[in-house]
């Protein structure tokens, strides 16, 4: 049985998933939550960081929490070119809720270069993690970013990024880089049954959410 530690910097989340002695990172949040995370995961043998996707509330600390535990960070290819700039992918919003966080993150999200770490590997759909000690597989959840990715842990436990998202009530994530893309991945989860979401923002729920239309 795997333990979830869910680390809230501000409206951010990011987790340590472990199998109570070693554990990977699931995101990083944003510069301000680093010596916090970094302490939390001292707490553990930590061997692996996983980027959901490369936008700066999930990735800023990646490349210096790395280098801290000497560990590579993985991510999906086709979000790479989200290291040198946010423009590589724009993004678009539905709905009231998704307007005001789109206008409140779109300053920060072209102002902000998150550094891209020494030493990445690529993820893909259907790789496992229990090499670094973790019985989890990798996701491919495209939409919100070219590459986000979910993390299916113990196939009891999916760490969602912003596929979805819980500001208000579990839905589609807010915020898209491909609107059908999106949608699919949002029934994609959903497909999966039985499982605890945790998100990238909000708190975790059972798999029951809104699509939108």
């Amino acid at each position: 049985m795997h333990e979830i530690k869910k680390i809230t910097i501000g409206t951010d989340n990011c987790y340590i998933v472990s199998n109570g002695r070693d554990a990977i990172l699931v995101d990083t949040a944003s510069a301000p939550g680093c010596d916090k995370i970094i302490a939390e995961c001292s707490k553990f043998n930590m061997k692996l960081i996983v980027l959901t996707h490369v936008h700066f509330d999930h990735a800023e600390n990646a490349a210096k929490i790395a280098d801290h535990f000497n560990i590579p960070v993985a991510v999906s290819k086709e979000d790479v070119e989200l290291f040198e700039s946010f423009d590589k992918q724009p993004l678009f919003s539905y709905g009231l809720t998704g307007r005001i966080v789109l206008g409140l993150s779109l300053t920060v999200l072209r102002n902000t270069k998150v550094e891209k770490p020494h030493n990445i590997i690529f993820i893909k759909d259907g790789d496992s993690l229990a090499s670094y000690g973790i019985d989890a597989k990798i996701i491919s959840l495209p939409g919100h970013t070219n590459g986000s990715i979910g993390v299916d842990v113990e196939e009891k436990s999916l760490l969602v990024g912003d596929e979805l998202d819980n500001w208000v009530v579990p839905a589609t994530g807010h915020l898209y880089t491909n609107l059908d893309a999106i949608k699919e991945s949002a029934e994609k989860i959903r497909s999966l049954g039985e499982r605890t979401l945790y998100y990238g923002h909000g708190k975790p729920t059972k798999n029951k959410f809104k699509i939108f239309k």
